[in-house]
């Protein structure tokens, strides 16, 4: 089988194919794009001629989405696969695919409410993908259900996590006890990857995310969210003009700070952090009404000057308002008032922070200094090290109100602006 696989595998990779075979738990682990996907799904294909008939088969994923973009989709590509893709066969949307002549249950595990889906099963061969985004107790669950004696395999992937993740401290540390046995794998183990590529991937990942998919650590969040700011590099004095009004951010607070970001794309295609409101009412000693907040931001956008512009050109609309979806009274409020381009931020906070991060490691991003809110909180804005030491990773909750709004501007039009990087630029 492994010569019906057109593109060439490292040493890595065969090893683990082959080495898989007699494991009872079989974990690939390490860098986005290091070959460990391609080698996991030919290692299940060969486990899956040999699976006893008295058991189910199951592949496992964060959702059937994802199961189906991450596993089904290689599986059918001839280019990754050859003629074995001609006995993959699945139709999008259903629970089952049909996989050499075997009938394959898709399970979704986003939470742990999923283990009822499998509770009471009788499984002879599982296939998890991205073991880390599992609750635990699905994957406790999971491993309680592979009762075909021997016989019986789990197969899995993941990048790597916090250091106190449960599969690393229960599982890959006590690999001899629990049957487990890992290859963890670097871009070098990913012998179809072209230098450009790579060089793209080591621009995309920033800091924490950088260590864990890059390098493949374990590694603790800790410290600066923002390790990356430089007053230096990302702080400007001048504004060129600006080609797009691309996006304001809103962090809505009441007694916490209200605090607006501006984002602009100038003509020289880098993102500027323009100009910010921000209301404190513990410094005002004044709250203020939905209303109230409303006509705050919309003054602020009609006065912000037009750098670039001649005389003294003030007022922008931007393209998109973008509101802590949590916000709803205010949302309401401004699509009464008619305000246009009114949208609730996507709050995926780890996400989100990802795509600041770029934002700010790639040179993409600048803030204007007159953004004090936004510069006074960037360089403290720090990993919740308790939560940390849980397995979770969580900001601190204090003074992250500027860094919210800035988050909720940036990863709401991500798609957009990820095209902009110039990752020669970055490599170099």
């Amino acid at each position: 089988m492994l010569r019906d696989v057109p593109l060439p595998l490292s040493p890595k990779q065969i090893a683990s194919v082959v080495e898989s075979q007699d494991a009872p738990i079989a974990l690939w682990s390490g860098a986005v794009s290091s070959g460990k996907t391609i080698a996991s799904l030919l290692a299940f294909l060969i486990r899956l001629t040999v699976a006893p008939d008295h058991g189910l088969i199951v592949i496992v994923g964060r959702t059937l989405q994802t199961i189906e973009r991450n596993l089904l989709d290689p599986l059918q590509s001839s280019h990754l696969f050859g003629p074995l893709a001609r006995h993959v066969h699945h139709t999008t949307g259903s629970t089952t695919a049909v996989i050499l002549g075997r009938t394959v249950h898709l399970v979704g595990a986003s939470d742990a409410r999923a283990e009822g889906r499998i509770r009471g099963a009788t499984i002879a061969l599982a296939y998890v993908d991205e073991a880390t985004l599992l609750p635990h107790s699905f994957w406790m669950m999971l491993l309680s259900r592979l009762r075909v004696g021997a016989e019986s395999r789990l197969l899995a992937t993941t990048n790597p996590d916090g250091p106190f993740h449960w599969l690393r401290k229960d599982f890959i540390l006590r690999g001899a006890e629990v049957g487990l046995t890992n290859w963890h794998f670097t871009l070098d183990d990913n012998p179809t990857l072209d230098p450009g590529f790579v060089a793209r991937l080591k621009a995309q990942y920033i800091g924490l995310w950088y260590k864990r998919f890059i390098l493949g650590e374990w590694c603790l969040a800790s410290g600066a969210v923002y390790d990356m700011f430089d007053e230096d590099r990302h702080v400007v004095d001048l504004l060129p003009y600006m080609r797009r009004w691309t996006a304001v951010g809103i962090d809505y607070g009441t007694v916490n700070p209200f605090s607006a970001v501006l984002i602009g794309q100038g003509e020289d295609n880098h993102l500027y952090a323009v100009s910010e409101y921000r209301h404190d009412s513990k410094t005002a000693l004044r709250q203020l009404t939905d209303a109230q907040y409303s006509a705050g931001v919309r003054q602020w956008l009609a006065s912000v000057r037009r750098p670039g512009e001649q005389g003294a050109a003030r007022g922008v609309r931007p393209e998109w308002i973008f509101v802590d979806p949590s916000a709803a009274s205010f949302m309401n409020q401004l699509w009464t008032e008619r305000v246009p381009g009114i949208a609730p931020a996507v709050n995926d906070v780890l996400d989100g922070i990802r795509s600041v991060s770029v934002a700010l490691g790639s040179g993409l991003l600048r803030v204007h200094r007159s953004c004090t809110g936004l510069l006074g909180e960037l360089p403290g804005y720090a990993w919740d090290e308790k939560a940390a030491e849980r397995g979770e990773d969580r900001p601190l909750k204090m003074d992250d109100h500027s860094a919210d709004a800035l988050r909720y501007a940036l990863h709401s039009t991500a798609h957009e602006w990820r095209g902009l990087i110039d990752y020669e630029e970055v490599a170099a």
